[in-house]
């Protein structure tokens, strides 16, 4: 029996429809995204495309195979092994959280306290995948940049970021927080796990597939913050500063919290929604 011929045209109306099926809000973004990394094709170049177009038997027997995997919940960026984040292609995968929009603001924020000829030293606590170190020393060249985690196997990913988009020049540290950290910093960045450990069970499915060490901040979603903002002025330089991401609803909190430590100039950032989503404040003088 001979396979009738599929055009790149009925593909995505098979694989929309199916991603909508399964409760994907995504679906005509994620047809796309998927059939053009079988294809080798940007989305311009797909959508740009002859859409009748034939697919062949292996074309479409891997489409199928992403499509059904991306059915099940997993994400798009893990199924095609990257995720854009600062205009960069970040390398992701099982063992470190996707890069999301928000965490731009993270970026924004660092950029903003780094003159364009720095060379502050900083500190990119909780790194995943390296997204945040990788942006700043793409931006700021003449900054020392270090990075950690605790999760080893997220280093992995993340120095291989490093590798392929700033040339390996960013030191990294397996640490727990500042377990294995020395020295003094002159901004400390981080997009520590902060979800209550109730909520993730409520997460999309897609989100339920990321590390859980990256997600779980503990019964209110702070455990972890607490100990990061209490330790980390004993690393930072007399007037450094520490940022933070967080989730906008725990911004009261952390605005406390920064306070109870002798933080100073506690300011907020805010994303594209217009949420507070990036926390900062400086060391004495």
């Amino acid at each position: 029996m001979t396979r009738q011929a599929v055009t790149i045209r009925k593909a995505l109306y098979e694989a929309a429809r199916d991603l909508h099926s399964a409760g994907i809000e995504t679906s005509v973004l994620d047809a796309q995204v998927l059939l053009g990394e079988v294809l080798h094709k940007n989305r311009t170049a797909l959508i740009a495309s002859e859409p009748f177009e034939q697919l062949s038997l292996e074309q479409y027997k891997r489409y199928r195979s992403l499509l059904e995997l991306r059915c099940s919940g997993e994400c798009v960026a893990y199924l095609i092994g990257r995720r854009e984040f600062w205009g960069l292609d970040i390398q992701v995968g099982q063992a470190v959280l996707v890069p999301r929009p928000e965490t731009e603001t993270l970026v924004e924020a660092a950029l903003s306290l780094l003159v364009p000829d720095s060379k502050s030293t900083v500190l990119d606590l909780c790194t995943g995948s390296g997204a945040v170190a990788v942006a700043l020393k793409h931006e700021r060249p003449g900054c020392t940049i270090y990075a950690s985690d605790i999760s080893k196997d997220a280093l992995v990913v993340a120095q291989e970021n490093a590798r392929l988009l700033c040339e390996n020049a960013i030191t990294f540290i397996h640490s727990d927080l500042f377990e294995h950290i020395t020295g003094s910093f002159d901004l400390i960045t981080a997009n520590p796990p902060y979800i209550p450990t109730d909520l993730i069970k409520l997460l999309p499915p897609e989100v339920q597939h990321e590390p859980i060490i990256a997600l779980d901040g503990g019964l209110d979603g702070l455990s972890l913050i607490r100990k990061l903002i209490a330790q980390a002025a004993a690393y930072l330089a007399p007037g450094a500063s520490l940022l933070i991401e967080a989730d906008p609803s725990q911004m009261p909190k952390l605005k406390q919290l920064f306070a109870l430590n002798a933080y100073q100039d506690i300011r907020f950032w805010h994303d594209l929604s217009a949420r507070q989503r990036v926390i900062g404040g400086n060391t004495k003088q």
